[in-house]
């Protein structure tokens, strides 16, 4: 029989103590600071950030229970500063100097002011401040209360740490589904574990969803099909395993449109990997290497934009950072090829593997103290004293032509010049 409560699942399943925080080992785990300072109840000002449904919250409420001091909750939606100064006033007044942990949620969306308001404060003791938030604090919280503050950064759950949050609800049965005759099947399990992308909040409440939502078989259990979670959270269970040939033949397929210059069938491999839930900082890194090796010099600003779009995933996050992917992707689809950087440095580094090893050449060497009768970088040319910054020089004892310009983009440009400076044109 089902629970007859107004509460939701996932917050009924918040974990009570440490223990059963799930995730976050790297600050949480045995012998970790953020662990000490809980269990030791010496607690400094925190401020946690990370993407929603990783345990902010969580995390303030169980060193809420592990602690003998009064524990007040703010939002920095609905707070203002009036609260704020009544709440801080009162732990001076009536709770006493150490006794209060001020916890704020969501502390980026307080302006400054109302910051300002709370730093006198913190400074001196007044109350503890646990602040949670989704964006940076170095950026969207004041200076003063971040150096004030130990700050720790919570990392998504990962589709197994999910997969343990929807198991404890189904097997709790206080304040799961323990007593509910449920079935999750395995395929679904999985999808709705990667498919959450890290937010525990949002798998718990689509599990809560289908649970209430889908009605007994004939033999009294509640089917949790794969096709009842796509329902429940309206996407679809694309075939793609994150470990299997699924994986790495899409980002092949992906990989070879771009270099093969088809922004289309590129887009369609990008939507197929991020509907699937792949990691979109993995996308990112990929493309940053397509970048240099398979346009390279041809167009240079390809590794630009492609650097530019990892730098938007980790900044902005998903979903909006797909836009910034799909930017990046159809960008170096579409832009000249050549691979004559990458070839050049195979050939160098083949050179110097089978022993091919030159010495530095007298004039090239940096000498950093002028022994008496020695000159320092004798036979040195200064390119820039020379008309267009270039003059004749020996650079390797042995000449060996590496690089080889292409006639693609911008590296026939540099061909071009190549040849002039070598007076092969």
């Amino acid at each position: 029989m089902a629970l007859r409560t107004t509460e939701p699942l996932a917050a009924r399943m918040r974990p009570r103590t440490l223990e059963e925080v799930v995730g976050q080992r790297h600050i949480l785990g045995e012998g970790k600071l953020l662990r000490r300072v809980i269990e030791a109840d010496r607690l400094t000002n925190i401020i946690l950030f990370g993407p929603p449904g990783c345990g902010k919250t969580t995390l303030a409420e169980v060193i809420a229970k592990s602690t003998q001091r009064a524990f007040v909750r703010c939002s920095g939606v609905v707070s203002n500063v009036a609260e704020i100064r009544k709440v801080c006033d009162r732990a001076r007044n009536e709770l006493g100097g150490m006794g209060t942990i001020l916890f704020v949620d969501e502390i980026h969306r307080f302006n400054k002011s109302q910051q300002d308001v709370l730093l006198p404060y913190v400074e001196d003791g007044t109350v503890v401040l646990i602040g949670a938030t989704t964006h940076n604090p170095s950026m969207f919280v004041n200076t003063p209360l971040t150096s004030r503050s130990l700050v720790f950064e919570l990392k998504p759950l990962t589709p197994d740490e999910t997969a343990t949050l929807l198991d404890r609800a189904l097997a709790d049965p206080e304040r799961g589904y323990g007593r509910v005759p449920v079935k999750l099947y395995d395929e679904a399990r999985r999808f709705l574990s990667e498919i959450s992308d890290g937010d525990g909040r949002h798998a718990l409440t689509a599990l809560e969803v289908a649970v209430r939502s889908t009605p007994p078989g004939s033999d009294g259990v509640i089917h949790l099909t794969p096709e009842v979670i796509q329902e429940c959270v309206q996407r679809r269970i694309v075939q793609y395993d994150k470990k299997e040939d699924g994986h790495y033949d899409t980002i092949s397929a992906f990989i070879k449109s771009v270099r093969g210059s088809d922004p289309d069938a590129a887009v369609y491999w990008l939507a197929k990997m991020l509907v699937a839930g792949e990691d979109p900082r993995f996308i990112a890194r990929r493309l940053v290497i397509l970048a240099s090796e398979d346009i390279g010099n041809a167009d240079p600003r390809g590794l630009t934009v492609a650097v530019g779009a990892l730098q938007a995933v980790e900044f902005v996050g998903m979903p909006e950072a797909r836009i910034s992917l799909a930017q990046a992707t159809t960008y170096l689809a579409t832009a000249p090829k050549s691979n004559r950087s990458y070839e050049a440095l195979e050939k160098a580094w083949h050179d110097v593997e089978k022993g091919a090893v030159q010495p530095v050449p007298e004039h090239l060497k940096n000498v950093h103290v002028n022994a008496i009768g020695a000159e320092e970088n004798i036979g040195y040319k200064y390119p820039h004293s020379y008309a267009g910054a270039w003059t004749e020089q020996m650079y390797l004892r042995i000449p060996v032509r590496y690089y080889e310009p292409s006639e693609q983009g911008y590296e026939a440009t540099i061909s071009k010049r190549m040849a002039a400076l070598r007076g092969e044109a």
